[in-house]
């Protein structure tokens, strides 16, 4: 997908509508002083292009009693790929699955209700033909949630100083392209 641009109004509008999911457009536009029209527009674009993916609630795995969280990389036959993830959809537990570079070959974000749970989970995807093996780490504690709004920002040009940027860089660090 290409780069899709975003000026400061995208980035505030996308921090409000992140911020207060259930407030109307009406009153995002009338906070950001723009038409309700132009807020429409601009989610739409934004929408349309591929940048705003959902507007559905975050739901917190653990307050359904999946309190572990596990990082599991499964070395896999590469012939067997295709039939592997459809195997790994089936499984409720896992909660994302991407294919990536390194030692294994696919890596899968697991919630269990233990420690044992998990390992029944592992277990059950090893027993998948094409499987050869697993790496997992155990999460002790989350020290950043998965977050976008700091990049967001950054893309649509709001000053690391600005109010409208709360998550503040490191001083004296500034990564460049």
């Amino acid at each position: 997908m290409a780069r899709q641009g975003l000026d400061a109004l995208d980035g505030r509008m996308l921090r409000l509508l992140r911020e207060r999911p259930r407030e109307g457009l009406l009153e995002i536009a009338r906070r950001l002083g723009v038409a309700r029209g132009t807020l429409q527009a601009r989610l739409d674009r934004l929408t349309g292009s591929g940048v705003v993916t959902g507007y559905g609630p975050e739901v917190d795995v653990s307050a359904l009693g999946h309190v572990v969280e596990a990082f599991t990389t499964f070395e896999v036959d590469q012939s067997a790929r295709e039939a592997i993830t459809a195997r790994l959809r089936a499984v409720p537990q896992i909660l994302e699955a991407r294919i990536v570079t390194g030692p294994g070959d696919i890596w899968c974000r697991i919630a269990g209700t233990s420690n044992h749970h998990v390992q029944q989970v592992i277990d059950h995807v090893l027993e998948v033909p094409g499987v050869r093996r697993s790496t997992t780490v155990i999460a002790l504690s989350e020290v950043i949630p998965y977050r976008v709004q700091p990049l967001v920002d950054e893309v649509a040009g709001l000053p690391a100083n600005s109010d409208a940027r709360r998550d503040r860089p490191v001083p004296g660090i500034r990564f460049e392209d």
